[in-house]
């Protein structure tokens, strides 16, 4: 049985064979029969992650230690609230930052200045967040979900929605026109429409 560490766009960890293409945590969130407890995080720095940075060996889940996590790509994990990690993936993190600087102009942008401007949007309920009209006006790689299909998130890539599943993408409808409940925090968002380079599965 895979262990209960796969990441959804709607932020829910999950057991699934595929590994994904990025790793990261959100603080120890198992106990010592590497199961998960009832805590979804313990800190506010969720972070994505390399899958290997300078030949450090982990055993995921290991006691005391913290959760490994992961995801698909990396919309997937903004969907659910990361951002790049400024340790193994500082070059990603800093282009994070510069994008959320022109976003955000009057906005600190440290990395824990981030972190508590996303915590609210990352852990609001799917209920209150925002409503989009129009899917064609998200940038690539932003995550929304349909109000008859509330289970499903769908991804806005190349004018079109792609529905996500584990394994990956499937193409779903055109993104015109198509109204929907925005599933990426809105920062995040924002962050994309200022030209952050996310990675999508293809």
């Amino acid at each position: 049985m895979p262990l209960q560490n796969r990441v959804t766009p709607f932020g829910e960890i999950v057991s699934d064979p595929a590994r994904g293409a990025w790793t990261g945590n959100r603080g120890c969130l198992h106990d010592e029969r590497r199961q998960l407890t009832r805590r979804r995080w313990t800190t506010k720095a969720w972070i994505v992650c390399r899958l290997s940075f300078e030949g450090r060996q982990r055993k995921p889940m290991t006691p005391g230690r913290y959760t490994e996590l992961f995801f698909l790509d990396e919309a997937t994990a903004f969907a659910a609230g990361h951002r790049p990690c400024f340790e193994c993936r500082r070059a990603d993190a800093l282009a994070f930052r510069a994008a959320w600087s022109k976003a955000f102009p009057a906005d600190l942008a440290a990395a824990g200045d981030m972190d508590r401007a996303l915590h609210p949007e990352r852990t609001c309920r799917p209920a209150r967040r925002p409503v989009v009209a129009d899917a064609a006006a998200l940038p690539d790689g932003a995550f929304l979900f349909r109000s008859e299909e509330p289970e499903t998130p769908l991804l806005a890539s190349s004018g079109a929605l792609w529905r996500w599943t584990p394994e990956g993408y499937y193409a779903v409808c055109g993104a015109s026109g198509r109204s929907g409940i925005l599933l990426t925090p809105p920062r995040t968002v924002a962050v994309l429409a200022a030209g952050y380079p996310v990675q999508i599965d293809s």
